[in-house]
């Protein structure tokens, strides 16, 4: 069974990608099992740049086919940031919850009209062999005035979906996967990795 090294300490979405590949009958690893691996810098200017950096770096590192995600918020009201410093937005080491308390800051009282956004997200797959696959996503939503529920990771409980009248931290996984930034850029994704596996 091919095996992919999926580049992300972050077991929230080790998770969700690992439950997105199930159907290609692969074996995903975190990173995190090939023991202290350095994390390289995300010096790219783009999702793209980013992802397939650190597909490429993981890959080499471990010595296994190697998928990771770049992906970021993108606040219309604050001109698209914090883009790819999303995790990073309050400063380095950063925890979700003071990235979210630094973007409700940088809003303050904006109307919801002003308050539109999206998640981005890049996928980058590279193989041992060098061959590399990209594939994106996005969802569009609103940044509420404050969190509301308690599932998923980053600025999950900010983000609105109109149409679903939920936030993504207050959506199941299966839920969460099917409309998500990931969840589509996944489902391009394993299409490609299904066609090339076989």
């Amino acid at each position: 069974m091919k095996e992919i090294v999926v580049a992300t300490k972050n077991a929230g979405k080790v998770a969700e990608l690992a439950a997105a590949l199930a159907p290609l009958k692969v074996v995903v690893r975190a990173v995190s099992e090939y023991g202290n691996i350095e994390e390289p810098e995300e010096t790219g200017t783009t999702f793209a740049a980013n992802s397939l950096l650190k597909a490429r770096y993981y890959a080499q590192a471990t010595g296994c086919a190697c998928l990771a995600d770049d992906s970021g918020l993108e606040a219309d009201g604050l001109n698209g940031r914090p883009g790819v410093y999303s995790a990073r937005f309050a400063g380095p080491g950063a925890t979700d919850r003071d990235n979210n308390e630094k973007m409700l800051k940088e809003l303050g009282e904006m109307p919801n009209a002003a308050r539109t956004a999206r998640f981005r997200c890049v996928l980058a797959f590279c193989d041992t062999d060098g061959q590399v696959m990209t594939a994106d996503g996005t969802c569009e939503g609103v940044i509420l005035q404050a969190p509301q529920g308690s599932g998923g990771f980053g600025y999950d409980p900010l983000f609105f979906m109109p149409e679903y009248n939920k936030t993504l931290a207050q959506m199941t996984v299966e839920e969460k996967n099917a409309v998500s930034h990931r969840g589509k850029a996944l489902a391009v994704m394993v299409e490609k990795l299904a066609g090339y596996l076989s």
